[in-house]
């Protein structure tokens, strides 16, 4: 059974909300998440991973911008 990990998302639509992501064999999760609008694809945003220390979260998901 893979572990799992909540990362907050962090600006865009998102913003506050977190995911629920599998982390791989080197327990870490994955570099990108594509966050799905009300529509689906057509309105889904990719969220980069970022280190944050210095807030005291291992990890965040920082908005780049729409997938489309």
């Amino acid at each position: 059974m893979a572990s799992t990990v909540q990362i907050p998302l962090v600006g865009g639509a998102a913003d506050g909300e977190t995911v629920t992501v599998e982390l791989d064999s080197n327990d870490r999760p994955p570099l990108t998440h594509h966050h799905l609008g009300p529509k689906g694809l057509s309105e889904a945003q990719i969220y980069e991973l970022e280190s944050d220390d210095p807030h005291g979260r291992p990890w965040v998901y920082t908005w780049r911008g729409p997938a489309v």
